[in-house]
C-alpha cells in the first residue's frame, strides 16, 4: 500500500538560534520538533489523509475511545546523524513490524509498515535540522489511537496514527553507570495470554506503581517475575534484560510475556556473530542471587532503544542485596555497547543490513 504525503511546512518554525539553544542541553523528551506526520483511519476510508505538519494538539472529543478503553499503541526508534552529516535509522522495518503486531493483539486497525517507515522519513527530513550532534540522537514516538466518538466495549472504527520527533542528548553524563534494581515481590507486568508483548500504554501505565516503589527503596529501576510462580525475571519497567556467566555465554529470558526488544534481538545477533553461546531461557531470582555470590554470573545489563544498554550493579529486594560483578559495569555489556552504537552512527561496517539511509 503507498500513501501520497501532503507537506505543509510550518509558517511559524523554531529559530536557528533558539533551536540551537534548545539543543544544547535537550534531556529526554521534553523538547520537541517542529512538525509531526499523521495518518488518519476510518472503515470505510481506510488508510487516508497522510500528510507532514506542524506539531499541534489534536481535535479529541471527552468520548473518543482511546480516553475510555485504552486502544493506544506506540513504538520507540531513533535517527542518527553521521561523522558526513548523513542521517540514519536504525532498523525501522523492526518498529513497523512490531507496530503491525501490537494493532492485531488490541484489535486496532493494522498500519501497513511501508506507510510507517514512509511516515517516519518524511519527519526526519522536514526536521532534521534538529538532530543533535555528537552522541545525542532525534527520538521518533509513532503511536496510533482510537478516536471514535462513542462508550461501549468494542473495538474502535477509527485511529489516528502519528509521529512526533524529540532530540536527546546522550542518555548518560560521562558514560553508562551502573544501575540499581528492585525486585517488584508484591506486582507482576503481565501473564501469559496478557499484552507483555505488546507496546501499549497501559503496560507502562501498570509499572508505574512498582517502579514508584524501587524509587522509594533507593534505586534506579524495578525488575518483574513472572506472573505464575514469581520466581522467574521477566524485564524490567521498560528495559529488557541479559546476563553474562563465567564461560562466556549469555542468556535472556524468553519471549512471550515481555517485549520483543529490537535492542535485545541485535544484541543476540552481535553476540553470536562474535562466537557467544545466547539462550533464550527462564531464569529465577534464587539463581541470579546465587550465580551472582558464587561467581558464576560476571554480569547482567538491561537494554533497549533510550540507553541502548544499562550495566546492573546491584540487586535489591526485601531478602537483601546482592552486588553483579563488585557493582561495576563489566566488558561484555560495555563492548555490545560500543558495537552497537557504532553500527548506529555509522562508524563501523553493518553486517546485518540495519541501518536505513534517510536521503
Amino acid at each position: 500500500m503507498t500513501l501520497t504525503f501532503d507537506i505543509r511546512p510550518s509558517t511559524s518554525p523554531t529559530s536557528d538560534q533558539e533551536r540551537a539553544t534548545r539543543l544544547a542541553n535537550p534531556g529526554f523528551g521534553r523538547v520537541f520538533t517542529d512538525h509531526m506526520a499523521v495518518v488518519q483511519y476510518s472503515q470505510d476510508k481506510g488508510w487516508h489523509s497522510a500528510r507532514v505538519e506542524s506539531r499541534a494538539n489534536f481535535p479529541l472529543d471527552p468520548a473518543a475511545a482511546v480516553l475510555h478503553y485504552a486502544q493506544e499503541i506506540f513504538e520507540g526508534l531513533k535517527a542518527y546523524k553521521r561523522d558526513d552529516g548523513g542521517v540514519n535509522l536504525f532498523r525501522p522495518d523492526a518498529n513497523a513490524k512490531r507496530f503491525w503486531n501490537s494493532a492485531e493483539r488490541m484489535a486496532m486497525a493494522q498500519l501497513p509498515p511501508e506507510v510507517f517507515i514512509e511516515a517516519v522519513e518524511r519527519l526526519v527530513q522536514i526536521d532534521r535540522a534538529w538532530i543533535p550532534g555528537g552522541e545525542g540522537s532525534l527520538y521518533l514516538r509513532p503511536f496510533m489511537i482510537a478516536n471514535e466518538v462513542f462508550l461501549g466495549v468494542k473495538p474502535s472504527a477509527e485511529y489516528i496514527f502519528a509521529v512526533i520527533a524529540s532530540p536527546v542528548g546522550s542518555y548518560f553524563k560521562g558514560g553508562p553507570a551502573p544501575v540499581s534494581i528492585w525486585v517488584s515481590e508484591n506486582y507482576t507486568r503481565a501473564a501469559v495470554g496478557g499484552t507483555g508483548g505488546v507496546k501499549c500504554g497501559g503496560n507502562y501505565a501498570a509499572s508505574l506503581k512498582a517502579q514508584a516503589e524501587a524509587i522509594a527503596h533507593g534505586c534506579d529501576q524495578v525488575v518483574f517475575l513472572d506472573a505464575i510462580e514469581r520466581r522467574y525475571v521477566e524485564e524490567l519497567g521498560g528495559m529488557n534484560v541479559f546476563f553474562v556467566f563465567d564461560d562466556g555465554s549469555l542468556s535472556t529470558p524468553p519471549l512471550g510475556t515481555i517485549l520483543p526488544g529490537i535492542t535485545r534481538d541485535s544484541i543476540i545477533k552481535l553476540a553470536r556473530d562474535a562466537g557467544r553461546e545466547v539462550r533464550e531461557e527462564a531464569y529465577s531470582i534464587d539463581q541470579w542471587r546465587a550465580d551472582a555470590k558464587s561467581g558464576k554470573l560476571k554480569e547482567a545489563f538491561a537494554c533497549g532503544t533510550a540507553a541502548v544498554i544499562s550495566p546492573i550493579g546491584k540487586v535489591c529486594s526485601a531478602s537483601g542485596d546482592v552486588l553483579i560483578n563488585g557493582g561495576e559495569a563489566g566488558p561484555v555489556a560495555m563492548g555490545l555497547r560500543k558495537q552497537l552504537v557504532d553500527i548506529q552512527y555509522g562508524r563501523s561496517p553493518d553486517p546485518h543490513s540495519w541501518i536505513r539511509d534517510v536521503k
